[in-house]
C-alpha cells in the first residue's frame, strides 16, 4: 500500500515521516516542485529507519506524479505562506492554482485516492480540491479539526494537570478564529470538563485555541508543522487501517446542520471509504448561532475562488 504526500515543506516532510514511522503502509512518496527536495529529505527521512525501527520505503520526487500512482491516500500540503502586503484575495487565488493543479495530477494517477488537503486557507483550498478531483465528496476532506482539538486538548492538558490521553474534545465551524469550540462535548476521561475547571479559565483556553496558529507564527516567524503534520497522519492511519475513528474534519455538507454546499469543520466517521459518515450532534441555540456565523465566513470565502472562474 502507498501514501503519497504533496509538498516536502515542514509540514509535508513531518507527515510523511509520521506516516513512515507508524509502520502502517508500505511505501510513502514525498513529492515537490523544488529540484532535490523531495528526494533529500526522503533520503534523509530513510536512514533514520535502522534508527526508529521501521522499513516503511521512502521515495521522494520532483514533480513526476508517475511515482504516485496507484495511493491509497494523498496529502497535499503544497501552497504559500500569506506574506506581507498579500490580501486574502492573492493569497486565495495563488494557492487555488497551486491546488487544483497538484490535484488533477493526483487524481490523473490515482483516481480511487483519498485525498486529505492541509493547504491554507483550508476550508477553500478542500472544496477547490474538490471541485478539480471530480470524485465523491467522501474521497476530498481537509484536515483542520484534528490539529484544532489538539491545541485545545493540550491546553487543557497544561492547565488541568491531566494526562491529554484522557481528554476528548470536539470542535465544528472553519479553521481559524471562527471555529466553534464544544465545551459540553469536552470531556475528561468521561468528566465534563465545566466540572473540573472554572469558566473564566475554560473561556481563555478557547479564544488561545482560536488563534492558536498566529501564537505559534509569532514566536517561530512562520507556521506550525509538527502538530499540523502528525495531525494528517492520524488522518492517513484512520484510513488505511480502516480504523472507523470519530474526528473532526473538514467535510463537504449537503444539509447537515442545516448548511448546503459549504466545506466545514463537522465530527465524521473515517474509515477506508474515506468519510463513512458525518455525524450530527444536538446544538444548542447558541452553539447552533455560532456555527452558522462560521459557516457564513467559510461560504465568503468561497464565494472568493468562484468569482476567480478557475474551473471554467
Amino acid at each position: 500500500m502507498k501514501v503519497t504526500v504533496v509538498g516536502a515543506g515542514n509540514v509535508g516532510a513531518t507527515c510523511a515521516q509520521a506516516v513512515a514511522e507508524k509502520g502502517i503502509v508500505r511505501e510513502v512518496v514525498l513529492l515537490d516542485i523544488k529540484e532535490g527536495l523531495a528526494e533529500g529529505k526522503s533520503l534523509d527521512l530513510w536512514q533514520t529507519a535502522p534508527v526508529n525501527y521501521y522499513d516503511t520505503r521512502l521515495v521522494g520526487s520532483t514533480n513526476d506524479y508517475a511515482k504516485t500512482a496507484d495511493s491509497e491516500v494523498v496529502v497535499i500540503t503544497s501552497g504559500v505562506p500569506r506574506k506581507p502586503g498579500m490580501s486574502r484575495d492573492d493569497l486565495i487565488s495563488i494557492n487555488a492554482g497551486i491546488v487544483k493543479t497538484v490535484t488533477e495530477n493526483v487524481v490523473k494517477y490515482s483516481p480511487n485516492a483519498k485525498i486529505i488537503i492541509v493547504s491554507n486557507p483550508l476550508d477553500v483550498m478542500t472544496y477547490c480540491a474538490y471541485v478539480a478531483a471530480n470524485l465523491p465528496k467522501n474521497q476530498v476532506f481537509g484536515m483542520a479539526g484534528i490539529l484544532d482539538t489538539a491545541r485545545y486538548r493540550a491546553f487543557l492538558a497544561e492547565e488541568l494537570d491531566v494526562n491529554p490521553k484522557d481528554i476528548q474534545a470536539l470542535l465544528m465551524g472553519g479553521h481559524g478564529d471562527t471555529m466553534v469550540p464544544l465545551p459540553r462535548y469536552t470531556t475528561v476521561s468521561g468528566i465534563p470538563v465545566t466540572e473540573l475547571i472554572d469558566a473564566d479559565k475554560l473561556d481563555a483556553i478557547i479564544e488561545r485555541t482560536k488563534v492558536g496558529g498566529g501564537e505559534i507564527v509569532k514566536l517561530l516567524g512562520t507556521s506550525a508543522w509538527y502538530a499540523p503534520g502528525a495531525a494528517a497522519a492520524q488522518m492517513v492511519e484512520a484510513i488505511v487501517l480502516d480504523q472507523k475513528r470519530i474526528f473532526p474534519v473538514c467535510a463537504y455538507l449537503e444539509g447537515e446542520y442545516g448548511l448546503d454546499k459549504i466545506y466545514v469543520g463537522v465530527p465524521v466517521k473515517l474509515g477506508k471509504n474515506g468519510i463513512e459518515q458525518i455525524i450530527e450532534v444536538k446544538l444548542n441555540d447558541e452553539e447552533k448561532a455560532l456555527l452558522d456565523a462560521s459557516a457564513v465566513a467559510v461560504k465568503e470565502v468561497m464565494t472568493v475562488l468562484d468569482d476567480m472562474k478557475l474551473f471554467e
